[in-house]
């Protein structure tokens, strides 16, 4: 059977993509039509929830929302905030602000509504990274908080289908198994009153979830197996490969591959269910598909609203028969719509259960949302919303222009374009409703008031202003929401950015006076003047004291150089100066970072604007030269290089061609070897360096990051594989040095126990898993109930040089101003001139 299904699907394949000859144009798939009108056929909701941005099954979502039409969404817990960043060095919040709009992008293609339980940056429910067990993940989270939360979505979203993307598996990440084992529980909670009875008064009811799947590794393991491989000629590619078109959307984690279309199937594991069907193994199975099977649920004594679900259930089948035909599809739904209305309030008026009632009103509500949808993009409006700037600041006017064009072939009697603005705000404009004729057009011009308490952008907040375009036909109306082009954002005046924005004071050798720039950027329309200055600690004395910077434009950036001087006998410990600016008599003391890549757009994460100042003893060698390949990954150069370290940036030509032998030091960023193709190029050029007596210092590396196991270093080291395996995730793991007599403990830092304290997120990250007798080994360390890895520094001699390997995550330690990431990091240094 397995070869015959395969001969077919070759055969459907094959006829699916070919074109049919003269018509090729002609045929072409109106995707955006077909997006709306095929949700019509089906009832059906199903939710996927996981722990990180990416964790999504975008295959099988894929499937079900455009191969099928049922109303897909994924919950996420977090916004991914402690993973990594493979497109630049924005992490924490920054990188959560990413991966958040990431997600929102993957998911518009595979027609997937993205949700969060995470509510803002440093939300409780934050990715502080890798964990492998659900209670440390509950311990961060906040089990009641967390859990609220995704009974309170679920009450609201009413799925009726439910599926986390991973299971309660110990191979698992300590957040995947933590939603695994939350949404289970849910099934049972979101329908119980006395969970969280406080929702409840404040508006929502309790929900049963029909059917509670686990995914499954194979068949055999499965209650539910479904073929998902198919080819779509609406999206001229199969789901699994729509899928993958989503997850190249996820490029902070380099996710997305090319794959041939081919069979595939989803297995599931049915878990719980309270449907009672024949054969309940069908995905389906007991959940009603359509109004149709709606209507068979009823008590006959409902008979009115039985034949009325039945009868609009054929109208909705036959606006997606209708498709491609655009004007018959805008037809058909205004009569979808006005018999929908009489539906809804006859099932109002009807004597069915409170929770039969409830339920059914919320399908016919969604159809009620999808017959809109179809309705505006079969009408043939094309609306354009924009602002004169999208930066705006509080007390300004700016002006909103939203444009009507009627491409269809119907008039759109009373059409219309409002703004929807937050209370407080004002928009006017002289232009009235009028019918909209085919090949016509309506511009609307809004003068729009910013008040002066108007609430700053937050990139997980809703747009401030959006355009509300509405038109009525046959007796029904249509409203459609429209965003403005681009991010619009309301921001202080000024944005100060620090730089640097972390100081190290060493204490052995103070410095007599340190640099800080601040640049200042002016986001008011027009011209203003500022005066900034710095506010520094009790000791600390700084000059100038004031600085006055006059801006003509908006936008315009300028930059102001201070001098800091810290107090001579300065103590270890940690402090903060703040920037502050004053504009027309009031403050501004944030920092935006702009944060753009073209796959996302431009978002604005605004935080304090503040040095922050760690001092602690840092002792260096007289002269050390260090060569520096930056990944783009990490910033360890320049933290090191303002502790007054003398590093100098590899570039290409260096690798290529350069003199490596003046250089005491080469070190490479984190992951290097996936972003400087270079570096692989000339990889032998730096083990010639080694052999001649220099120093290579390789910081950690993923197993894909281009990474051989046989030729990457001078001898064989395999990085560890499956990650889960090969970290260590506590960073208060205890840490035993093996050799503590080596220099690379000794010179020029003693380290001891207390620089192993106050590590930031982990200790090691893939960890090497096999390496050639000629490495030593110099650290021990594990995670609770672990064997311990001894790997985390690995060092050989190579010809006359050394060659040391660390997946120790000094990165994150050295960006964290953790002053026992620096002392050994410097160590580690520093072996090059004490050998």
């Amino acid at each position: 059977m397995k070869k015959v299904f395969l001969i077919l699907f070759s055969i459907l394949l094959i006829v699916s993509m070919a074109p049919i000859t003269g018509q090729a144009e002609k045929n072409t798939p109106d995707v955006d039509l077909w997006n709306v009108v095929k949700p019509l056929e089906t009832t059906v909701t199903f939710l996927n929830s996981g722990a990180h941005p990416d964790d999504e099954r975008s295959d099988f979502l894929a499937y079900l929302s455009r191969g099928l039409g049922v109303k897909t969404s994924s919950l996420i817990a977090n916004r991914g905030e402690g993973g990594q960043n493979e497109i630049g060095d924005e992490l924490n919040d920054a990188l959560g602000i990413i991966r958040t709009r990431e997600m929102i992008e993957a998911a518009k293609i595979t027609g997937v509504k993205a949700y969060h339980l995470s509510e803002t940056t440093s939300d409780p429910i934050f990715d502080f990274g890798f964990s492998k067990t659900p209670e440390e993940t509950l311990a961060n989270w906040g089990e009641e908080l967390t859990y609220e939360r995704l009974i309170a979505f679920i009450r609201t979203y009413q799925p009726d289908i439910v599926m986390p993307s991973f299971r309660n598996d110990d191979t698992q990440h300590g957040h995947h198994r933590t939603m695994a084992i939350l949404t289970e529980r849910a099934y049972k909670d979101a329908a119980d009153p006395s969970v969280f009875p406080e929702q409840l008064k404040k508006g929502l009811s309790v929900w049963q979830i029909k059917k509670l799947y686990l995914p499954a590794e194979k068949a055999a393991n499965a209650t539910t197996s479904i073929e998902i491989g198919m080819f779509d000629p609406i999206y001229n590619m199969t789901y699994p490969q729509l899928g993958e078109q989503s997850r190249y959307m996820h490029k902070s984690q380099g996710m997305g591959s090319d794959i041939p279309a081919a069979p595939k199937q989803t297995h599931l594991d049915l878990i719980h269910s309270i449907v009672k069907a024949k054969n309940n193994n069908d995905l389906f199975a007991g959940v009603p598909y359509n109004l149709t099977e709606w209507a068979q649920t009823l008590p006959y004594s409902e008979y009115s609203v039985r034949a009325k679900l039945k009868s609009l259930q054929k109208e909705l089948d036959g606006i997606v028969a209708a498709y491609p035909n655009s004007n018959s599809v805008y037809t058909k739904s205004q009569k979808g719509l006005k018999n929908l209305s009489q539906l809804t309030k006859l099932t109002e008026k009807s004597k069915l259960s409170k929770s039969v009632k409830a339920d059914l009103l919320h399908k016919l509500s969604t159809k009620e949302e999808q017959l809109q949808q179809v309705s505006f993009v079969s009408s043939g409006l094309e609306v354009s919303a924009k602002a004169a700037a999208n930066v705006w600041t509080k007390g300004e006017k700016t002006t909103v222009t939203v444009s009507l064009k009627n491409t269809g072939k119907q008039t759109l009697k009373k059409a219309h374009a409002a703004l929807k603005i937050p209370s407080g705000w004002k928009a006017t404009t002289k232009t009235k409703p009028a019918n909209l004729k085919p090949g016509k057009s309506l511009v609307y011009t809004y003068t729009l008031q910013i008040p002066a308490k108007a609430k700053n952008y937050h990139a997980y907040d809703a747009p401030a202003v959006t355009a509300s375009i509405s038109y009525e036909s046959d007796s029904t109306k249509t409203v459609h929401l429209e965003e403005l082009a681009g991010t619009t954002a309301v921001l202080p005046d000024v944005s100060l950015t620090l730089s640097p924005e972390d100081i190290t004071v060493n204490t052995a050798d103070v410095q007599k006076e340190i640099p800080v720039t601040l640049k200042v950027k002016n986001y008011k329309q027009g011209k203003i003047n500022t005066a900034v200055s710095l506010k520094v600690p009790a000791g600390w004395s700084v000059t100038p004291h004031q600085a006055n910077v006059a801006f003509t434009k908006h936008a315009e950036e300028k930059s102001v150089n201070f001098k800091l001087v810290p107090p001579s006998d300065i103590k270890e410990g940690s402090t903060k100066i703040s920037a502050e600016a004053t504009v027309n008599g009031k403050a501004f003391s944030s920092t935006i970072q702009e944060i753009h890549y073209d796959h996302i757009g431009t978002f604005y994460y605004q935080y304090p604007a503040q040095v922050n100042t760690v001092a602690f003893e840092l002792l260096k060698p007289d002269k050390l030269k260090i060569g520096y390949i930056s990944s783009g990954f990490d910033k360890v150069d320049e933290y090191l290089t303002n502790t007054g370290f003398d590093i100098t940036n590899l570039t290409e030509s260096d690798l290529a061609t350069g003199d490596l032998s003046q250089y005491d030091t080469i070190v490479t960023g984190i992951r290097a070897y996936l972003s400087r193709q270079d570096l692989k190029a000339n990889n032998n050029r730096l083990m010639k360096y080694v052999e001649d007596g220099g120093h290579l210092v390789v910081q950690y590396h993923k197993p894909s990051d281009g990474w051989n196991a046989l030729t990457t270093a001078p001898y064989e080291l395999k990085l560890g594989d499956v990650s889960i395996k090969w970290r260590v995730t506590d960073e208060k793991a205890k840490v035993t040095v093996l050799k503590p007599d080596s220099p690379l403990f000794n010179y020029p830092n003693k380290i001891t126990d207390k620089d192993w304290d106050n590590w930031i997120q982990e200790r090691g990250l893939y960890y090497p898993m096999k390496w050639d007798e000629r490495f030593e080994t110099f650290v021990s360390m594990a995670d609770p109930n672990e064997a311990p890895f001894d790997g985390g520094i690995l060092m050989a001699k190579h010809g006359k040089g050394t060659y040391l390997y660390t997946n120790l995550v000094f990165y994150r330690q050295i960006q964290g101003q953790v002053p026992g990431g620096y002392r050994i990091f410097t160590n580690l240094l520093s072996y090059g001139v004490n050998k």
